[in-house]
């Protein structure tokens, strides 16, 4: 479930990051109140999800997500130039998101089970007692 909210959290960033634009420095009130929405919710998700994440690896995934997204949507609703570069660096993001999400889960496989206790001090201490 930690990843689902921070997916949400992640969509709330890119709303967040289109509708701070969108505002023109605050001067438009929609878009202004939308940023502080989606700022909000987006934090709020990030908490729901940093309950069983890492903080690092959460807070890396929802800026990246974020990132990505923002330039995707910024492209097409903003008319944003995406040159090469872009597309290489989001590439990039984009593999370390899923870095991360391998590391996570490999760090969150339970432990192996530890040996049993040994039962030779238990052996010597009843022969002991039956000697006596």
């Amino acid at each position: 479930m930690a990843w689902i909210h921070l997916l949400v959290a992640a969509v709330f960033e890119v709303v967040f990051a289109l509708a701070t634009n969108a505002s023109e420095g605050f001067t438009r009130l929609g878009p202004s109140l939308l940023t502080v929405a989606a700022a909000a919710g987006g934090i709020f998700f990030l908490s729901l999800a940093l309950k069983t994440l890492d903080v690092g690896v959460g807070y890396t995934v929802w800026t990246g997500i974020g990132s990505v997204g923002t330039v995707v949507f910024g492209t097409l609703v903003f008319d944003e130039p995406l040159g090469p570069m872009k597309i290489a660096a989001f590439v990039l993001i984009i593999g370390g998101v899923i870095g991360l999400k391998l590391a996570d889960r490999l760090t969150a496989a339970p432990a192996p089970a530890s040996p049993p206790a040994s039962s030779s001090a238990a052996t010597s201490s009843s022969s002991s007692s039956a000697a006596s």
